[in-house]
């Protein structure tokens, strides 16, 4: 009987395990993400550099929001946790933390794309 019961605690225990990581982000290229940005309507671009890089080079109608400013609070910028959400930073390490941090809050629609160093698209300066 402990035994059963022992194996039914590891299954949900793991079972919890597996559904806490699902709870993520997806990734997909840089030309995959232009490509949805044509066919969809309603989603943010997020580029979570700095104020000093966004400024320098940033794709046209990105928000940035950096990496090190998302923490564990609600984010009054991004109100929608629905809402798709496509992150990007300069060659994809942030953008992946950033990511990360967003699922952990709750947002349930982010979608991953890299650098904007392989962005096919183009690019403006200045501040939002």
């Amino acid at each position: 009987m402990k035994k059963i019961l022992l194996l039914l605690l590891s299954i949900a225990l793991f079972t919890g395990c597996a559904t806490a990581k699902n709870q993520t982000y997806r990734q997909i290229s840089a030309a995959q993400a232009a490509q949805l940005m044509t066919s969809q309507t309603d989603y943010i671009i997020l580029d979570v550099r700095t104020e000093k890089e966004y400024s320098q080079a940033h794709i046209p109608d990105a928000i940035c929001i950096p990496n090190e400013t998302i923490g564990d609070t609600q984010i009054d910028r991004l109100p929608d946790k629905n809402q798709l959400i496509l992150v990007y930073c300069r060659s994809g390490n942030r953008s992946k933390q950033a990511s990360e941090k967003l699922a952990k809050l709750g947002y349930t629609n982010i979608v991953e794309f890299g650098g904007i160093l392989d962005w096919p698209g183009e690019t403006v300066s200045g501040k939002e």
